[in-house]
């Protein structure tokens, strides 16, 4: 295992009842590491990159990052992105993606419907720290 493999494996042990984690840099559109509690096809890896990287770049997401620089007088190419979080409620699940630092990764922790929310938050948020430093 890597250092990235081990980090997020320790993440998920601290992040309440979590099932999968998995960083996805948005340049390349690649799944970096993934770490879950079960087996799963390697089509749903290529789907989590995929949809990771419509959920942060597609188009629209693009369009309104562009509006909100230009009402504060940003230019274009800053290399800053106002979507840093996203939650995603599932029928069973609670997929929580964060931004890093670097602005070209995203991690995405799974946990069951059931965690609490603010503690997933606050756990997945503490653990970005010691995954950036993995890379």
């Amino acid at each position: 295992m890597n250092k990235l493999d081990d980090t997020l494996q320790r993440a998920m042990t601290g992040i309440p009842e979590c099932l999968a984690a998995g960083m996805v840099d948005l340049a390349s559109g690649m799944v970096l590491s993934i770490k879950t509690v079960d087996s799963h096809p390697s089509e749903v890896f290529d789907m989590l990159a995929a949809a990771t990287s419509d959920l942060f770049q597609g188009p629209n997401v693009v369009a309104i990052e562009k509006v909100f620089k230009k009402s504060r007088g940003l230019p274009e190419s800053v290399d800053h992105h106002y979507f840093q979080e996203i939650i995603v409620n599932s029928e069973n699940l609670i997929h929580v993606f964060l931004r890093s630092k670097r602005q070209q990764q995203v991690v995405c922790f799974v946990c069951r419907k059931g965690a609490n929310l603010g503690m997933v938050l606050t756990k997945a948020r503490s653990a970005m720290p010691a995954v950036e430093a993995a890379l």
